[in-house]
């Protein structure tokens, strides 16, 4: 049985979710109203929802404390996220289609690692079933 985690060791958490779903709004509104924000703003707004949420999703593994194997398997999760909000970021770097094949990369490793059901003590081992 899981312990639940207290209102303290969740507010980080849900700290760091509220301001990612703000800046995911934020990034919707300039879908809509592109002119009311300065030139390039996209990318800045492209990438934080990204690094926000990896960030979210570590702290949360943090205070959750798994065992290794699914600590690193949240380690190589978030990294690619970062990767994608990387690559969000410098869209005109040359390096910029490296960084998202590497962040392609490791999602579907992510997927096939969830789709073997590893680790065993991951709450999706029953997608693997």
């Amino acid at each position: 049985m899981r312990k639940r985690l207290d209102r303290g060791q969740r507010s980080v958490t849900f700290v760091l979710c509220l301001t990612t779903l703000a800046s995911v709004l934020v990034l919707l509104v300039w879908d809509a109203l592109p002119g009311i924000f300065p030139s390039r703003a996209h990318t800045v707004l492209g990438a934080l929802p990204l690094a926000l949420i990896a960030l979210a999703y570590l702290a949360y593994q943090a205070i959750r404390r798994p065992g290794v194997s699914e600590l690193v398997k949240s380690i190589l999760l978030s990294i690619a996220f970062l990767f994608w909000a990387a690559n969000q970021f410098w869209p005109d770097k040359p390096y910029s289609t490296f960084l998202n094949d590497i962040a392609i990369g490791l999602f579907v490793l992510d997927m096939i690692l969830v789709i073997m059901g590893w680790p065993t003590s991951s709450p999706d081992e029953s997608f693997a079933e």
